[in-house]
């Protein structure tokens, strides 16, 4: 079984910076792309940034040059460092993944249970 945690969520003024990271744990085989989505509350959840096995990035508008995500293959360990953050920022972030288990069971697709971010004007 493949299981996704992330941590590093937290409230913090506008401005400051947050550290997310997302560790994913089980019979993996291989990471695809992984990524980051947020979702607030009466929105939709959105794309904030994805990353290739091979270390391509995209972002969304809204979080370029403030956003960087980045991965460690060897511990299965992907981060999402948020620099300049502003309130509207605020959501529960979701880590997301592609991973071909060790035993193919036609599951492909997980997720975290999400970290709360909260940043105050």
């Amino acid at each position: 079984q493949v299981q996704l945690a992330e941590s590093g969520g937290g409230l913090v003024q506008s401005g400051d910076s947050l550290r997310l990271t997302c560790v994913a744990s089980g019979s993996i085989g291989i990471v695809n792309e992984v990524a980051w989505y947020r979702q607030a509350p009466g929105r939709e959840r959105e794309l904030v940034a994805g990353i290739t096995l091979e270390g391509r990035t995209n972002y969304a508008d809204s979080v370029k040059g403030r956003f960087t995500i980045s991965r460690d293959n060897a511990k299965y360990e992907a981060y999402l460092q948020m620099d300049s953050l502003k309130p509207e920022d605020t959501a529960v972030y979701y880590c997301n993944a592609d991973i071909e288990p060790t035993v193919p069971n036609g599951q492909y697709d997980f997720w975290g249970p999400g970290t709360q971010v909260t940043v105050s004007a």
